[in-house]
């Protein structure tokens, strides 16, 4: 059988330490572990010679290209309105933004999101629910994996972190919407456990909060370690040296950190929103402000059996989310897709 050819068109690693760059990562690998036999990849070539196009990030030549081209797949991974928080523009520069974005989803023949709280409101953007098609994302047991405590305790002594105390690990883009002010507020109430954050300001002086969060990191505290950008290959060598996975982000997607967190099976805390219920499993552990966040945290540091149980919890989330089943579903749409366009 002849392979299916895909030009995969993305520029979603071109910012460092993003979830889109991530998941973009772990997509393109899957394929070429799973798909050998089904596919056959090719990256940004722009020609009009390959059977579907699938677009990962929403630059301007995609979006010019997408017209010209007959199967085009729009991978959406965030909504205008969750750039609210995540970079500062002037307000006509922004609105413009966000009506360039829309422009680009509706310009793709088909849609795929990562979280099916995103159906809906493109629906009202415009979108025909025909053409929207939600898969999740997923990260590699090969990447993100349990380690011995020999090499937990040498990661901690090579980021000097402390041996003797449970540590809880945030991880994304330093920006607004991400909650870091929460994340330090907690810490305070927290004074026996270890906080670090992991990430940067990827946009720098655009960013949401950028100075107002410089100044707050800057501020000394005993118990929060900001450790900066990380690369990839370092972070489940990070996630182990951790205890607990804490995510107060005010807005998220399908975020990359909780699956990883979840791989290396660390309980995991986030803050009470309505898009997590389509995607988070069981009784899975939230807050809704950061009282309750220090509660759950300090409860998970010194209750044994409750840690247990949660730890259990982010493990079946890792068996949901596999490469297999994954792998599965996209093999499944892309000849949907194909056979839908052949006419």
């Amino acid at each position: 059988m002849k392979k299916v050819t895909i030009d995969v068109l993305s520029a979603a690693t071109s910012a460092p330490a993003q979830g889109v760059g991530s998941a973009y990562l772990e997509q393109t690998e899957l394929l070429k572990e799973f798909g050998k036999e089904d596919f056959e990849l090719f990256l940004n070539k722009h020609s009009s010679k390959f059977d579907l196009y699938h677009v990962h990030s929403i630059n301007p030549t995609f979006y010019l290209m997408m017209k010209k081209r007959r199967v085009t797949i729009c991978y959406v991974h965030f909504l205008p309105e969750t750039l609210e928080g995540s970079i500062k523009l002037p307000k006509p520069i922004f609105s413009l933004f966000c009506r360039y974005v829309i422009s680009f989803y509706k310009r793709a023949k088909e849609i795929v999101v990562v979280n099916p709280s995103f159906i809906e409101p493109l629906i009202k953007l415009g979108i025909s629910k025909d053409n929207i098609t939600y898969i999740p994302n997923f990260v590699s047991e090969k990447s993100f994996y349990s380690q011995t405590d020999e090499r937990r305790k040498a990661t901690r002594n090579r980021y000097g972190l402390p041996l003797n105390k449970k540590i809880v690990i945030s991880v994304g883009q330093i920006q607004t919407r991400k909650g870091v002010k929460d994340f330090l507020k907690t810490s305070e109430l927290c004074p026996d456990l270890f906080f670090i954050w992991v990430g940067g300001f990827s946009f720098k002086g655009i960013t949401d909060g950028y100075q107002e969060l410089k100044k707050e990191m800057s501020i000394k505290r005993d118990n929060v370690k900001f450790l900066g950008i990380i690369d990839r290959e370092e972070m489940n060598s990070i996630y182990n040296a951790s205890d607990i996975f804490f995510l107060p982000s005010y807005n998220e997607l399908f975020p990359m950190s909780l699956l990883e967190a979840c791989s290396v099976g660390l309980p995991y805390v986030v803050r009470e929103l309505p898009l997590y219920k389509d995607i988070l499993i069981g009784d899975y552990l939230t807050g809704k402000n950061t009282t309750d966040f220090a509660a759950v945290l300090n409860r998970l540091a010194s209750d044994d059996n409750y840690y247990l149980e949660n730890k259990t919890l982010s493990l079946k989330m890792k068996e949901k989310y596999s490469r297999q089943n994954t792998y599965l579903l996209w093999k499944e749409y892309y000849f949907k897709i194909l056979n839908k366009y052949k006419k």
